[in-house]
């Protein structure tokens, strides 16, 4: 029987889903009544930062509990994934932990190949990088899809989409549902990685038809996000800014909460088999996305070199029936580095000193307080997109929040942001310019430069001895 001192823990990652896209933490227009349970169940940190707007960087960065500069592994497409450190499931594995991997993994480029395996720690492994078919060998759900007749580059053009019963989400629950039901002997770890709602915004018709786009309220912009963005243009972007098309932005809006909805129903399958099997009492499950997703604001889609609230914070619930607080909106300031922290916390393990999260179990069981874990959060942006596909163009950038003002700084550019969320949670009035402001962006414009040198200088190997 597995050790009822260490839970199971269930890891549902979304890709590119918002932080304000869940019914019970305020946004009327989703769908989301599993979610909007686990919220009721359990700890909702509303103020979660990834460590960069882009996919393999924050996904390398959370798998590792390091910035992704540590990590050395900040672009999308790379070609190899560093040697160092060891992945935080393996080190859960090698605690005897049971632990697998379902669905994108995105630690290494998946462009016109597999993504190889590296010492990832997972005994059960269903690949899928994205809801297409171009890959000859690997990959797990579109072979999954083509045994049941069905084509998915054909689907996915057609009026009526990739419908539910074959659709990335609908597999990755079955393969859960499959790991979950199995007889487990240890404790288990399941990672759950869905694609959704990750563009081409393309839900199946039937959810789709659920959502009026003309009962959407749009995206936040105002005229003078013109005039910002082109001041940026020459920073990358998948995409150039624009004023938003009213009916166009309202239909993308609208079939992103489409996927979303889909992905509540899937999600609600899994948490049942986990009651059903007599499971639920001793499993953590985990509710959090890699990124954001701009979705029209200051007239951009998708994702790119911006640090805008809707790129950067990111859904985070944690539920464990008994033993973590419920109905609790935790306001502190967190990154999901604390949650690779977390995660290794609750196998029982000491977390290695590189490590550079902080464990929220304090927080989660009630013994520290809500709204406070970290004086500031911070992300990246180094060369992450591809320059011939993805707008990239080799650009740095970095983040730095505190409790009231977020700096946003374009190195090499001579350009940055600075914005008083207190005031101005949505971000249009840019103070960088700002007279009145100076002395404050000189503040954070020193303390994002300290914090960038003492969390991301890699100093080399252990010290024996003196000289």
């Amino acid at each position: 029987m597995p050790d009822s001192t260490r839970p199971n823990i269930l890891w549902y990652c979304t890709d590119q889903q918002r932080f304000d896209t869940i019914g019970a933490l305020g946004n009327p227009h989703v769908v989301t009544p599993t979610i909007d349970r686990l919220v009721g169940e359990g700890v909702a940190f509303t103020h979660t930062y990834c460590q960069s707007p882009i996919c393999t960087p924050s996904r390398s960065s959370f798998m590792t509990g390091l910035y992704p500069s540590r990590v050395h592994n900040t672009r999308n497409g790379n070609e190899t994934f560093p040697d160092w450190p060891p992945l935080v499931t393996r080190l859960i594995a090698d605690a005897g932990y049971e632990c697998g991997l379902i669905g994108k993994f995105h630690l290494q480029s998946a462009g016109h190949r597999t993504e190889p395996r590296i010492d990832d720690g997972f005994s059960y492994w269903k690949f899928s990088h994205a809801p297409r078919d171009d890959w000859q060998t690997g990959h797990d759900y579109a072979d999954w899809v083509q045994a049941q007749g069905g084509d998915l580059n054909a689907l996915r053009e057609s009026e009526s989409r990739v419908p539910t019963e074959l659709h990335q989400t609908t597999w990755a629950s079955e393969r859960a549902i499959e790991f979950i039901r199995q007889p487990h002997d240890t404790p288990w770890l399941l990672n759950v990685n869905i694609y959704d709602p990750h563009p081409p915004f393309i839900p199946p018709k039937s959810y789709a038809d659920r959502f009026d786009p003309e009962k959407m309220p749009g995206p936040y912009f105002q005229d003078s996000d013109l005039a910002q963005q082109a001041r940026l243009s020459q920073i990358d972007f998948q995409g150039i800014a624009e004023r938003p098309d009213q009916n166009a932005a309202h239909l993308q809006q609208s079939n992103y909460y489409a996927m979303i909805a889909q992905i509540d129903d899937q999600f609600a399958r899994i948490l049942d088999v986990l009651d059903g099997t007599g499971q639920r009492d001793n499993t953590v499950i985990i509710f959090t996305s890699d990124h954001g997703e701009a979705l029209g604001d200051h007239g951009l889609f998708q994702k790119g070199c911006r640090f805008y609230e809707g790129l950067v914070r990111v859904p985070l619930i944690f539920s464990w029936p008994g033993r973590f607080g419920e109905n609790v909106r935790a306001s502190a300031l967190v990154e999901l580095l604390d949650m690779t922290s977390t995660i290794i916390d609750l196998a029982g393990l000491d977390a290695p000193d590189y490590m550079q999260g902080k464990s929220l179990q304090p927080i989660l069981r009630g013994a520290a307080t809500a709204d406070h874990l970290r004086e500031f959060v911070r992300s990246e942006y180094f060369d992450a997109l591809d320059p011939l596909f993805t707008g990239g163009s080799g650009a740095f950038a970095t983040m730095h929040r505190d409790a009231r003002y977020k700096l946003s700084l374009y190195h090499s550019h001579g350009l940055g942001e600075l914005y008083d969320l207190d005031e101005d949670p949505w971000e249009f009035q840019n103070l960088w310019d700002d007279p009145a402001s100076q002395a404050k962006k000189l503040e954070l414009v020193q303390a994002s430069f300290n914090a960038h040198v003492m969390m991301t200088t890699d100093v080399g190997s252990r010290r024996i001895a003196p000289m």
